[in-house]
């Protein structure tokens, strides 16, 4: 059991959505919290509130995510790392430029990759740490129009279940975390008719308390957790005729208008 009370807890893409509540559910249990983001002056602003630290951070650069974790490590071992950082873009695949589809997958898997990389070392000689994934349900559950989203998410499921599996009996846990939709500025613009939504002091309260339990894989709302196996079960073509009723719209369909100002963010 990792003890929250001045243990130091590492949030990537902490300035501002799930990061961000996080954060703030982190430092309410009394840890001391460090928000890495590529957005300094939100990650400086959250920080601020909540008493933490803030620290310029691209996931995608492994020489400055281990800058990162030494900053926030001076001050004791860093005992939970959140790994949340990442965007979603949304057209049809062909659509969308490969350059594109490769940030996207650097972000979200490799930023991943990258922080399990430099900080379960740590972890595993002191027998004691957590770490936390945050997929999506769009691992489980096929998007059109968010192809390489959803592989990037796949991936981070398929990643944390092979690295739990090697840290087995080391002290060290790895928990991998599928919330649904969530009403941050990444889902701007998106329609979310007919489809559970969360707010993200939900997903962020959710987080925090996997340090105490330690499940392999939580999904939100946890009623969602066999979409897997009806994804896998159900006929592929049914599936998609299911879907393209309900749902009502193209693949990738959003208002450009709502979703102009993070399309801009994720840009640079």
């Amino acid at each position: 059991m990792i003890r929250l009370e001045g243990a130091v807890a590492c949030v990537t893409g902490g300035a501002r959505g799930i990061g961000r509540a996080t954060a703030v559910a982190l430092a309410a249990r009394g840890a001391r919290v460090w928000i890495g983001d590529i957005d300094l002056p939100a990650a400086e602003a959250t920080a601020a509130e909540i008493g933490g630290h803030a620290a310029y951070l691209d996931v995608t650069d492994p020489s400055g995510f281990a800058e990162f974790l030494i900053a926030a490590g001076a001050s004791g071992p860093v005992e939970v790392l959140v790994n949340n950082a990442g965007i979603m873009r949304l057209a049809p695949f062909l659509d969308l430029d490969l350059a594109g589809h490769h940030r996207e997958m650097a972000i979200n898997v490799g930023g991943v990759i990258n922080g399990m990389s430099l900080a379960l070392p740590g972890m595993v000689a002191r027998g004691r740490g957590h770490i936390v994934n945050v997929a999506s349900m769009a691992a489980k559950v096929t998007t059109p129009g968010a192809a390489v989203y959803c592989a990037s998410k796949f991936a981070v499921g398929a990643l944390s279940r092979a690295v739990r599996a090697e840290l087995a009996d080391t002290g060290v846990s790895v928990t991998t975390v599928m919330p649904a939709a969530v009403h941050t500025e990444l889902t701007s613009g998106v329609n979310l008719k007919l489809q559970p939504t969360l707010q993200p002091e939900e997903v962020g309260a959710v987080i925090v308390d996997t340090v105490r339990h330690r499940r392999a894989e939580v999904t939100i709302p946890r009623w969602l957790a066999p979409m897997g196996t009806v994804e896998q079960g159900v006929p592929e073509t049914a599936l998609r005729t299911v879907k393209r009723r309900f749902v009502g719209r193209e693949p990738g369909q959003y208002d450009q208008r709502q979703r102009s100002a993070y399309l801009d963010r994720i840009r640079h």
